[in-house]
């Protein structure tokens, strides 16, 4: 990605992992690719991050959120996409689809290994862990090897 200038152009994206009382993580189904992610999507220019990660999660869930701690840092290299994951809580609102999410499920961590891609299951399982934050690279689908990451 370029700029007006033609120099490099990031994009950030923010997203919550958020855990119910038996452990299990809340994700989404995408409409436009159908991929199970947890719940987020592009920071807006002039919002904050923590508002950001609060609207996206209000956007494809219906739930009110309050984001807890920072839990990793991605980059999708090929595409120039930094995400911030966050973990959260919810505090209000109603579980439902949207125009951008098509299912809604609470997966065990064994089932976010199993059926999300590796970019995305890292991130959750990451978010379980308590040191942190994580530091990873990824391709858009599988982490990168080879690209400074902080030790986990």
């Amino acid at each position: 990605m370029t700029d007006a200038t033609g120099g490099p152009r990031h994009s950030v994206s923010v997203a919550a992992v958020i855990v119910d009382s038996a452990g299990r993580v809340l994700v989404t189904q995408r409409r436009d690719n159908a991929r199970w992610e947890p719940p987020g999507g592009v920071l807006e220019l002039e919002e904050s991050v923590l508002d950001g990660v609060r609207r996206e999660v209000w956007e494809e869930t219906g739930l009110v959120i309050e984001p807890t701690r920072l839990t990793g840092v991605y980059k999708n290299m090929p595409r120039g996409i930094v995400a911030l994951m966050f973990r959260a809580e919810i505090t209000g609102g109603t579980l439902s689809t949207s125009d951008e999410t098509s299912q809604i499920n609470w997966w065990t961590p064994e089932t976010v290994a199993e059926r999300m891609d590796p970019a995305y299951a890292v991130r959750v399982l990451d978010a379980l862990r308590q040191d942190g934050p994580a530091v990873r690279a990824h391709d858009g689908v599988a982490l990168l090897t080879g690209v400074a990451a902080l030790p986990r």
